[in-house]
């Protein structure tokens, strides 16, 4: 096919660097405390379909109310700080250099327990609709 006769495509997202300093710290519903993220990367960034990555850090004593994701994948890494995570009935210590994937349907909490900020990385997939 040449390219006249080829059918219409997308344009091509737009790959750049992005600096921290660009986003600003949101608390969710359920977030709690100083329970506080930036938004990275969403389902409103042009170019991600499925991915949803976001930075928080969480002040001592906040805390994310637990809840379920019917359909969504997350996974948790733990930069720095230290806290409680809860998984269905579990309990479980993490701090900097642990992670954790949820499954779907799995409810979970997290509450900063330490004496300083929790912080950690949080990848969604999917972010929308399927």
């Amino acid at each position: 096919m040449s390219a006249a006769s080829s059918p219409a495509q997308a344009p091509a997202a737009e790959a750049r660097v992005r600096e921290l300093a660009e986003f600003l710290w949101e608390q969710s519903p359920g977030h709690f405390g100083g329970a506080l993220s930036k938004i990275l990367v969403s389902a409103q960034t042009p170019g991600a379909r499925y991915l949803d990555l976001r930075l928080s850090s969480y002040e001592p004593m906040a805390y994310v109310q637990s809840h379920v994701h019917d359909e969504k994948e997350q996974i948790y890494y733990f930069v720095d700080g230290e806290g409680l995570l809860e998984l269905g009935r579990e309990r479980q210590v993490v701090r900097g250099g642990s992670f954790v994937l949820i499954p779907p349907g799995v409810p979970h909490a997290l509450h900063n327990t330490g004496l300083g900020n929790l912080v950690f990385l949080v990848v969604t997939t999917p972010t929308g609709p399927r």
